[in-house]
């Protein structure tokens, strides 16, 4: 205990040192580079881009997308791309192919659609392509008039207790393909009308909610169609029921439907020089409805105008050609990103021998701060993929910070932003599953998969500021030299003593919970122990971009006294550095199986529930499995062969709450069941 009391007051003192509010800050890339950025990259051009891609209802797999997809394109040959480095690379796409374990989508095309109310009176409820969110994504065409049925969510068996939907629509608020999957597939119901009732929808009563059916394959032949209403077009259509009037409502759609289709990837690319083979990688997924302005119009725009200020200023001699080559990605978000992924094996990180080195991923970066209420958020990688990338991007955005971005049609709004733990829910988790560090550019409002998400609310001084973080942490990593390098190495240390720094007092705190009781010494050194790994991790990934002696000797020197502040810190032997003779060890792990992964990429989020018997996939709903989203995703990515279940456990509550063993052994057995993971011979 003395040993960790005395390491808490070294490390918060360092903790305090590297955090010290208004110290004079030297960014890491040089000023006239920064400035020539500023100058080069245009928040305005890029809104520009933004609006004309919102013209497209982009849906993966759909016509629209492709459209999309040649409208970028056609940009980046304007820009003077040639032909071998701007390009489209399209996957089959028809609901039934699998990229490692993602269905793919079903292609889809549809030219009208519109739900009438013909009884108790005639009235046009929504239309389509006038909205586009008012059809619920991936509907077949149909002619259907039949009574409305109220079945509250929709989503729930109890839900259609005691109500007769077939040969009926049904009105609902839950997601649309999940109340289709229940009142037509499994109740017989002959469509879907749904409305958003959440808090938003209240103070925004006029607001669409995005939803779609994605069916699973063997569901594409009896898929109908649906559609989407406003909140105060839902109520009203609700109390109209709930007083015992009778409506009926007719139902349009026409076109093509489903169909087998394909999810284009459009490819850029800036060729390096001498290290021409070592990438590195912006993303930003093109999909979305028609308009789905800041999701994600905003990042795909973005990309496109770093591409091609990029080109402008290599092409004219204001920059010299990079060392390493960019590589620019405009995906169908996760199913095409999963695609091109799996067409590209050698897309992995060194970890698993790969050249690839960062990935900027741009989804949501153009909101006005000021008309939204919302901030910019910086998403670190996760404790699985510790990286001075984080570092970069952070130090970049300090660097922002303290320019003056403003355009004509820009807002005022100082720079809002926040450096955030690692979070899921976007293309970076593709890169990082195979261990390239990818850091999520985002925002957070109430207009996300709504109708309200429009091009008024993109800001042209938001985007260029994403622009210039995003480009510059790229450019400084293509182009680190040695001095760069040292100087990155001691920030990374800097700002790794401080999150050690916290791991200490988290350790501090559990030995303090029962003072006059036992203490649980191995959750407090399990703090400790992933504390130093996070560091270490972080200062040696330094090499990854300069492996010159003067950059070892920094990484050496900043390594060294972490990890004697690791020695002070831990409350016991560790096997990281056990003890000599013997004593303190920790004792073997319950769990000594050790699973080996069979498939590439993030699995699929319905995995392994969906491979498992109705009566076994209950147990992930119930009180009894405490995963989150984000835990999962991290114990796959710990599925290295070589960690048992229990260091697996450990990792995974290093950063978050205690994890049971036992909730990781099953999760994983299910894994195998799934086909997904073996267990090592």
């Amino acid at each position: 205990m003395k040993f960790l009391r005395a390491s808490m007051i070294i490390a918060l003192a360092i903790l305090a040192v590297c955090r010290t509010p208004g110290q004079d800050h030297t960014p890491l890339l040089d000023g006239k580079i920064l400035d020539l950025l500023h100058e080069s990259l245009s928040g305005e051009m890029a809104k520009d881009h933004v609006i004309e891609i919102t013209r497209h209802h982009r849906i993966q797999g759909s016509r629209g997308y492709r459209d999309a997809a040649h409208y970028v394109l056609g940009e980046l040959k304007k820009f003077g791309y040639s032909d071998a480095d701007a390009y489209i690379e399209s996957f089959p796409s028809d609901g039934k192919i699998r990229y490692q374990t993602w269905q793919s989508p079903s292609g889809w095309d549809v030219t009208s659609a519109e739900l009438r109310m013909v009884e108790p009176y005639n009235e046009r409820i929504v239309g389509y392509p006038e909205v586009a969110m008012s059809l619920i994504t991936y509907s077949n065409p149909g002619d259907v008039t039949a009574e409305l049925v109220w079945v509250g969510s929709g989503t729930r068996e109890e839900d259609y207790t005691g109500k007769d939907v077939a040969g009926k629509m049904v009105l609902a608020t839950g997601y649309g393909g999940s109340v289709h999957r229940l009142a037509v597939l499994e109740h017989g119901a002959k469509a879907v009308v749904c409305y958003l009732d959440d808090e938003r929808a209240k103070e925004y009563p006029d607001m669409l909610q995005y939803t779609g059916m994605w069916p699973k394959t063997d569901e594409l032949p009896r898929v109908t169609f649906g559609f989407n209403l406003t909140n105060r077009q839902g109520e009203k259509l609700k109390s109209m029921l709930l007083a015992g009037r009778k409506v009926v409502m007719r139902g349009r759609v026409e076109g093509t439907g489903l169909e087998p289709y394909a999810m284009d990837v459009v490819v850029a690319r800036i060729h390096g020089t001498e290290r021409a083979s070592e990438e590195l990688v912006f993303s930003a997924h093109l999909d979305h409805p028609k308009e789905s302005a800041n999701d994600n119009a905003s990042g795909s725009g973005a990309i496109l105008d770093i591409a091609r200020s990029m080109k402008e200023l290599i092409d004219s001699g204001r920059l010299p050609r990079p060392k390493r080559s960019f590589r620019f990605l405009w995906v169908p978000e996760w199913y095409g990103t999963m695609a091109y992924i799996d067409a590209h094996p050698e897309m992995t990180g060194p970890e698993l021998g790969g050249s690839f080195l960062a990935n900027m991923n741009m989804d949501m970066v153009g909101e006005n701060t000021e008309l939204l209420h919302s901030k910019l958020l910086l998403t670190r990688t996760p404790l699985s993929l510790p990286s001075c990338v984080n570092d970069v991007v952070e130090d970049m955005a300090r660097a922002v910070d303290a320019l003056e971005v403003r355009t004509p049609r820009g807002s005022l709004s100082e720079f809002n932003y926040r450096v955030t733990p690692y979070s899921g829910g976007s293309d970076h988790m593709m890169f990082i599953d195979r261990k390239v560090p990818g850091i999520m550019f985002s925002h957070t409002d109430y207009t996300h998969h709504t109708s309200e998400d429009t091009p008024d609310k993109v800001d042209p001084v938001e985007l260029e500021r994403c622009e210039i973080i995003s480009a510059g942490t790229m450019w400084f990593l293509a182009n680190l030299d040695e001095k760069q390098g040292s100087d990155l190495a001691w920030l990374a240390a800097a700002n790794a003593a401080g999150r050690f720094g916290q791991q200490v007092r988290r350790a501090h705190l559990v030995t303090n919970v029962a003072p006059s009781g036992p203490v649980d010494l191995g959750v407090a050194q399990n703090y400790i122990d992933y504390g130093f790994w996070d560091a270490r991790q972080t200062v040696s990934s330094v090499l990854w971009f300069n492996d010159n002696e003067a950059v070892k000797y920094a990484v050496d020197q900043a390594l060294a006294q972490l990890g004697e502040s690791f020695r002070q810190a831990s409350v016991r032997p560790t096997m990281l550095f056990p003890d000599p003779a013997g004593a303190g060890k920790k004792p073997p792990s319950p769990e000594t199986r050790v699973p080996v992964r069979l498939t590439r990429g993030p699995l699929d989020f319905g995995l392994p529930e969906e491979a498992l018997t109705p009566e076994e996939a209950a147990w992930y709903s119930s009180p009894r499995f405490t995963l989150s989203g984000d835990q999962r995703f991290e114990l796959v990515n710990f599925i290295d062969g070589r960690r048992t279940l229990s260091q697996i456990r450990d990792a995974v509550t290093a950063y978050g709450g205690p994890v049971d063993v036992t909730v990781v052994a099953r999760y994983v057995d299910d894994l195998v069941k799934a086909g997904v993971v073996k267990w090592a011979e």
